[in-house]
């Protein structure tokens, strides 16, 4: 669970910290359907700290939805991350804090990502990296788009991790109806087919979301589907 030094921050400051950033109004959208699924993480699930990024035993997280990523850099500061007072630079020349984020400039930062279809297969191997050192604490949780299962590498991952038995690996996909195609039986059932553990909830609601991210899965990967508002045309 993160224990930032600047805890003073609560849900109810992610509006107005998400405010402070503007020039991707855009990817708004894309935003604001992670920003509750990222709070519940981060506050009551992620066991990282600003303090800890280089233990090998904390937890990892992977932002593979990295377009419009402002509720991520304002939960990242809410938690210490990251000083609030790079926000308003969002997007500018010399911000460290990109349209998409970069791992060497974004401290807290997993990944450098925005390019759909990457954050899970590498979610895959950070959990083989890790068995492979023997370190069986740590769990590695990757958020995915709904949009990114149109994505061949993402189906690979799937298909791999279930049969691997990598029970420290969680993906999260976002649900926000912006897929290109339909899943048959909806998206639980296509990772259900590759062996995972798949739970299905109300993206907006913070003890559903609690709930499913805890919930034990002994021996199988494990999916939640968070399904929020759908994305305006």
């Amino acid at each position: 669970m993160t224990n930032a030094t600047d805890m003073t921050h609560t849900y109810a400051d992610l509006p107005g910290l998400m405010g402070l950033m503007t020039g991707d109004e855009k990817h708004g959208p894309a935003a604001t359907s992670t920003l509750d699924v990222l709070w519940v993480l981060y506050d009551r699930v992620l066991r990282v700290s600003p303090e800890g990024m280089a233990d090998p035993e904390r937890d990892r997280f992977l932002l593979s939805k990295g377009h419009g990523p402002m509720a991520y850099y304002a939960v990242l500061a809410a938690k210490g991350f990251i000083p609030v007072e790079w926000l308003p630079g969002f997007g500018s020349y010399d911000s460290p804090l990109g349209h998409h984020p970069d791992r060497t400039l974004v401290p807290g930062a997993e990944i450098g990502s925005g390019s759909l279809g990457h954050g899970l297969p590498i979610a895959v191997g950070t959990a083989l990296g890790l068995r492979a050192q023997g370190l069986d604490e740590p769990r590695v949780w990757a958020l995915i788009g709904d949009a990114e299962l149109d994505e061949g590498s993402n189906h690979e991952a799937i298909a791999f991790a279930g049969p691997a038995g990598l029970d420290r690996l969680h993906t999260v996909v976002v649900d926000n109806s912006s897929a290109s195609y339909a899943r048959p039986g909806g998206i639980a059932a296509r990772f259900e087919a590759a062996g995972w553990s798949a739970l299905t909830v109300d993206g907006r609601d913070h003890e559903a979301l609690y709930a499913a991210f805890t919930a034990p899965h002994p021996g199988r990967p494990h999916v939640v589907v968070a399904r929020v508002e759908p994305k305006s045309a």
